[in-house]
């Protein structure tokens, strides 16, 4: 077996654990947002509905460890979608003492998007361009 095989192999399986860890992360906040729900709290209501869609986007990250190549865009989409909510998280937590806390979560997104960048699958022969490709 040749290197480059060997590496694109060992590649694939990273990116398997961090779809997986990724995946398992943002499917967590299932539980605060239906305890934020079951206790009506509306103070957290923005909030929920935002964690809800890192629910669904944790949910269809799982899937995508059975065949990465063939969910390229998804990949791509949790990767800049994660840049996007860090710089919205730093941009407030520089502007309100109050929300300084969010610096860790954006270094946490933004190591999480860089990973999903780093480790998209390579482009087959015959696929669109995708947004994952650096």
């Amino acid at each position: 077996m040749n290197t480059p095989v060997i590496m694109e192999r060992s590649r694939e399986r990273a990116l398997k654990v961090v779809l997986v860890l990724v995946g398992l992360l943002f499917s967590a906040g299932v539980y605060p947002v239906t305890d934020s729900l079951w206790h009506a709290d509306s103070s957290m209501y923005a909030d929920d509905m935002m964690l809800s869609l890192y629910v669904a986007l944790g949910i269809f990250l799982l899937i995508a460890v059975r065949n990465p190549s063939a969910n390229r865009s998804l990949i791509a989409f949790a990767a800049w979608s994660s840049f996007a909510h860090a710089a919205v998280m730093a941009v407030m937590a520089l502007q309100k003492a109050g929300y300084r806390g969010d610096l860790w979560g954006s270094a946490a997104l933004v190591i999480i998007g860089v990973a999903l960048v780093v480790l998209a699958p390579a482009k087959q022969s015959g696929d669109r361009v995708s947004a994952a490709v650096v």
